[in-house]
């Protein structure tokens, strides 16, 4: 069996993930709060046709280095990358984004709760904060009555002046042990899993956790130049595991000629 059709095959299959990967990326750069993804790879099984490095070559002499013959590669993971990523100004009262560790928590239509870095809010009709899905964002947050001006300082305590007084609650945020385990969503949410842990809840400026800015949106993390040459670097990879499998084709062809 010639190997290196399989193998070239499944670094072809590598990069194509790879370019996936990559694509989704580019096309959420400029999704609020979204984290880039990394792909890593593994070599796969490999054969020992003769024999094995340590094996016993007589007189009690060891062989030094077998010989191995690798299967190709595999995509092991593909993790996110939660690098903070710009600040940018919007103006708006309930926009906020997290400056450090630390998510906010929304509530999902099944009852499950999510956890997200993009603070674009605005509030229902009812005066609940939700996100742009209208999903209601929990996190500490209270009811707030139309017309009222909402001042969040940076250690996530909120005040609320209206015409009849004024009130205030504080926020909290949650942190992972390992959020490159935490499972996307889709909607810039995330849900918690066995290997992101469970969520640790704490005040913002406390403890490590990040601090709040009113009036700001965390961009995406993902930088175009660095992606870009990620594209290039496996569109190169791709055509030269496809030029592996035409030669090992015009071998194969050069022995099935032999005979003529």
């Amino acid at each position: 069996m010639n190997l290196s059709l399989y193998s070239a095959a499944t670094g072809m299959e590598a990069q194509q993930l790879n370019l996936n990967t990559i694509a989704n990326n580019l096309a959420n750069v400029n999704t609020p709060g979204f984290k880039r993804s990394k792909i890593e790879f593994q070599d796969m099984l490999y054969q020992k046709p003769t024999r094995a490095s340590g094996t016993d070559s007589g007189g009690g002499n060891l062989v030094p280095t077998g010989i191995e013959v690798g299967n190709g590669s595999r995509v092991a993971a593909t993790s996110k990358v939660f690098t903070q990523g710009q600040l940018t100004q919007t103006g708006g009262n309930l926009d906020i984004a997290i400056q450090g560790d630390g998510f906010l928590e929304v509530q999902r239509p099944d009852g499950t709760i999510g956890y997200t870095r993009d603070g674009s809010f605005k509030l229902n009709a009812q005066g609940q904060v939700v996100n742009v899905d209208g999903l209601p964002v929990l996190s500490g947050f209270q009811s707030i009555p139309s017309g009222a001006n909402v001042s969040i300082a940076q250690n996530g305590q909120v005040t609320v002046q209206t015409s009849n007084g004024s009130s205030s609650f504080r926020l909290t945020l949650a942190r992972f042990a390992n959020p490159a385990g935490l499972q996307s969503m889709g909607g810039n949410l995330y849900q918690e899993t066995p290997a992101s842990g469970t969520p640790e809840v704490g005040a913002p400026g406390e403890q490590g956790f990040g601090s709040t800015m009113q009036g700001y949106i965390e961009s995406s993390n993902v930088n175009i130049v660095e992606e870009m040459v990620n594209l290039i670097t496996a569109q190169r990879a791709y055509e030269i595991n496809s030029k592996s499998i035409q030669t090992s084709d015009e071998m194969m062809q050069n022995i099935a000629q032999m005979k003529r």
